[in-house]
């Protein structure tokens, strides 16, 4: 992992989840670059699709652990609204996994699936965090990391000829908070948007080594 410069630091400390999402968000990785390509090979696209199927395709899912779990009562209303709108992303997923086939074969199947088992449960623990501020910040740089993810799966679905759905994902809780009162919500927000996007990172690097193993 990359040391952070001062600003990124600030950044973080200071909850700014637009700007960690420039830094770690999906759409800067290369494998999401060239699954995006009108030249990808459906292979890619549909070991990418199954992917994050297993990561977020459960239900519950991670909004709705941290709905449950309740640490910020006052944000229950836009976790409820959250949760309603990835219930239909999950159902859009669900038709594009049948859709797209059986896994492509690749070496390494078994240390895949458990990577891919031990992402979605850090996952649960940071929406089930007791850190006031954390689970919100986590579900806030989801909503935001799933507009990349979600032209992934468009280019799947249009590619194994499904129609795509429109996405009604509500607008994240970004909002930066400098005063004293609000600064451990604002950290520990950064902290959950942080962690949330460098295990959507640890995807994306692992799908890029299955592709280049499929292709060695």
């Amino acid at each position: 992992m990359a040391t952070r410069t001062a600003l990124e630091f600030q950044n973080d400390r200071r909850g700014d989840i637009r700007a960690i999402l420039a830094r770690w968000g999906s759409a800067g990785h290369p494998h999401v670059q060239a699954l995006l390509m009108p030249q990808v090979l459906l292979h890619d696209l549909t070991d990418a699709v199954h992917a994050v199927c297993a990561v977020h395709g459960n239900h519950p899912c991670m909004i709705d652990y941290a709905m449950a779990r309740g640490i910020q009562i006052e944000t229950l209303p836009w976790l409820i609204q959250s949760s309603n709108a990835f219930a239909l992303e999950r159902a859009f997923l669900a038709n594009l996994t049948s859709a797209a086939g059986p896994l492509p074969s690749t070496p390494g199947q078994a240390q895949t699936d458990a990577a891919l088992t031990q992402l979605r449960h850090t996952l649960e623990m940071l929406a089930n965090s007791d850190r006031r501020g954390c689970a919100t910040g986590a579900v806030s740089a989801l909503i935001l990391d799933w507009r990349s993810i979600r032209q992934v799966l468009d280019q799947a679905a249009r590619r194994f000829g499904l129609s795509l759905a429109p996405g009604q994902m509500p607008e994240p809780l970004c909002d930066v908070e400098d005063d004293e009162s609000g600064i451990g919500l604002a950290r520990a927000r950064g902290f959950g948007a942080t962690q949330l996007l460098v295990q959507h990172r640890g995807l994306w690097d692992l799908l890029e080594a299955r592709a280049s193993a499929r292709r060695g």
